[in-house]
């Protein structure tokens, strides 16, 4: 069986991230790499979106940005929309990815795909690894969701301003919040997101709820209602609130969620995994001594205090996250995509309601 320099396990976002990036910097070519992967044929099957506070190899797969987002909460409130324009919202097509990467890496020859790792041997190969281990603890939080993307036949979005959380919806003792992606007036992105347990599957009547969601929703200022539309696409994903399980091994490294890049207080990876790529890159010659990337301990004590309050009070998390943006929205974005300093930090968790917090705490 065939021997290669760097192996990756798992050609999805982060294993096709780091293959790029190793590739169009050269670090390809005089080496071998061994991509496994087991899926027939790439297709667009994500929808993976960020607020862009660092630079990314993908502009050209962005489908869509946005300078505004808005909350929304059931209270007297209401909406809460927000400028985000030093830090736009991006969207990017997995469609266009998977096809940018593979287009390049058909360029080298030294680079292979196999749908099993028993086809080639590993055993002197670097493996970098991006299938997470979970464990199987039923107490875990997920974020789980499931979208339409759906096109009508009149005007009904604004397409200048996303829903990022609309908290107006059924929250069955969890947290629930249906989220909007508007790319054209006549065509949006609508998903259904609660935080929960995985095992609650009275939670999983996914089409209902957007169904409902749609035939009771006026989307935009043009008082218009989504009457008639076609479904051009769907998605549905759960990523784990909690970090998989990683064994310490001789010349393995995880990357993506398998390697802590999710953020678990809001599910956000795909920066994480770019920056992770270049470090990667950067060090590739040394790689075997090379200190371990990772997310600052910071974000995971806080995640971590977040969470546990999220699932002891998950009739707070409206106005918490209706908190966390009112403000200065740049500081809430920088501390939510792990860019803030200490003053930032503070601004943001000064905003929380410190009683819940310091009751959880101590409980």
């Amino acid at each position: 069986m065939k021997e290669f320099d760097y192996l990756i396990i798992g050609g999805g976002c982060a294993g096709l991230s780091l293959a790029y990036e190793l590739e169009i910097n050269g670090k390809l070519k005089d080496k071998t790499l061994a991509i496994i992967e087991p899926r027939k044929e790439y297709k667009r099957d994500k929808t993976w979106s960020f607020w862009k506070v660092s630079s990314h190899n993908f502009e050209d797969c962005v489908t869509k940005s946005w300078n505004k987002f808005n909350i929304r909460t059931e209270d007297t409130r209401g909406t809460q929309v927000n400028e985000c324009t030093r830090y736009p919202y991006q969207s990017i097509d997995s469609g266009l990815f998977y096809k940018k990467i593979n287009d390049k890496l058909k360029e080298n020859k030294n680079i292979k795909f196999f749908k099993n790792i028993k086809e080639l041997d590993a055993n002197n190969s670097f493996i970098f690894n991006s299938v997470p281990t979970l464990q199987a603890g039923s107490s875990n939080l997920w974020q789980h969701f499931y979208g339409l993307e759906i096109e009508t036949d009149k005007d009904c979005f604004n397409d200048n301003n996303i829903g990022l959380m609309d908290f107006c919806c059924d929250q069955r003792n969890n947290v629930h919040f249906f989220y909007i992606l508007p790319f054209t007036k006549k065509k949006a992105l609508i998903e259904t997101t609660w935080i929960s347990k995985n095992d609650n599957n009275s939670l999983k009547d996914y089409e209902a709820q957007i169904k409902h969601y749609i035939k009771n929703q006026p989307f935009s200022n043009t008082g218009n209602m989504v009457e008639n539309y076609k479904i051009n696409f769907k998605e549905e994903g759960a990523i784990p609130l909690f970090y998989p399980y990683e064994k310490k091994e001789k010349n393995r490294i995880n990357i993506g969620t398998a390697g802590g890049m999710t953020r678990l207080s809001t599910g956000y990876t795909f920066l994480n995994i770019q920056e992770h790529s270049k470090y990667i890159r950067m060090n590739i010659e040394n790689i075997e001594k090379v200190k371990k990337y990772k997310l600052k301990n910071k974000y995971k004590v806080l995640d971590k205090i977040f969470l546990k309050v999220l699932e002891k009070n998950p009739e707070k998390m409206p106005d918490i996250f209706y908190k966390i943006f009112d403000g200065n929205t740049d500081n809430a974005i920088k501390f939510l995509s792990n860019r803030s300093s200490f003053i930032e930090d503070m601004s943001v968790i000064l905003k929380m309601p410190k009683w819940v917090f310091i009751k959880t705490l101590f409980n």
